[in-house]
């Protein structure tokens, strides 16, 4: 028996990860999480066999969240299910810890495959994911701008590339919209640019600028 923990902020989808795990052989549900600081606490009870989680979540959320299970919980087995597409969030997250890496868009014909991968210990990652990893390794790709950001500023990278507002992303993350301000400024610095344009046209030009669910 498989045992889970689903850690989403958003009940209709805990509800319905839930229907389907608990219709399926060999999986039980035995926790749930609604942010950072609940993750944490039921990774740390050591009850599960698999922590399935979302990548953003009040509180503590993302890679920082990952790492922080990793040194509460370094056996237990993480797959993030999550709505970002970006295979650059994929490859952080697998850097992080994470063994597996699952959007909610083909979630109903892959989770149960994924689940069972990832608690046999396999990794289970898409190939358009292996590729990037696979990419990453080369040492020609540690000079790419982005490549020197933080998972944070990545992230709030992402978001100002898609259009998000500042006012937004401090919505999104809990944090204050200094606190993103500062991150955007330390961005344009990192990769050598000097607008918000700049960072749009580097990210087309870098096939970043993927479709991103809301």
């Amino acid at each position: 028996m498989i045992r889970i923990v689903i850690a989403d902020d958003h009940t209709l989808v805990r509800e319905g990860l839930r229907h389907i795990l608990e219709s399926a052989t060999g999986v039980a549900v035995v926790g749930e999480a609604i942010d950072g600081f609940e993750t944490l606490i039921q990774a740390r009870r050591n009850d599960c066999d698999l922590l399935l989680m979302d990548m953003s979540m009040p509180g503590k959320n993302g890679v920082e969240l990952i790492r922080q299970i990793k040194d509460a919980a370094p056996k237990l087995p993480i797959l993030v299910l999550t709505m970002h597409l970006e295979e650059q969030y994929a490859v952080r997250a697998i850097k992080a810890g994470a063994r597996g890496y699952l959007t909610k868009e083909s979630a109903g014909t892959q989770l149960l495959d994924a689940i069972r991968k990832v608690a046999a210990g396999r990794p289970y990652l898409s190939m358009a994911v292996a590729e990037q990893l696979a990419m990453d390794a080369m040492p020609a790709n540690e000079n790419l701008p982005h490549k020197l950001l933080s998972s944070r500023e990545y992230e709030v990278l992402m978001l100002l590339v898609h259009g998000r507002s500042i006012t937004e992303i401090a919505i999104s993350f809990h944090l204050s919209v200094k606190t993103v301000s500062t991150h955007k400024t330390r961005i344009l610095q990192k990769m050598s640019l000097k607008s918000l344009a700049g960072l749009v046209q580097y990210a087309i030009a870098h096939q970043l600028l993927a479709p991103m669910k809301t």
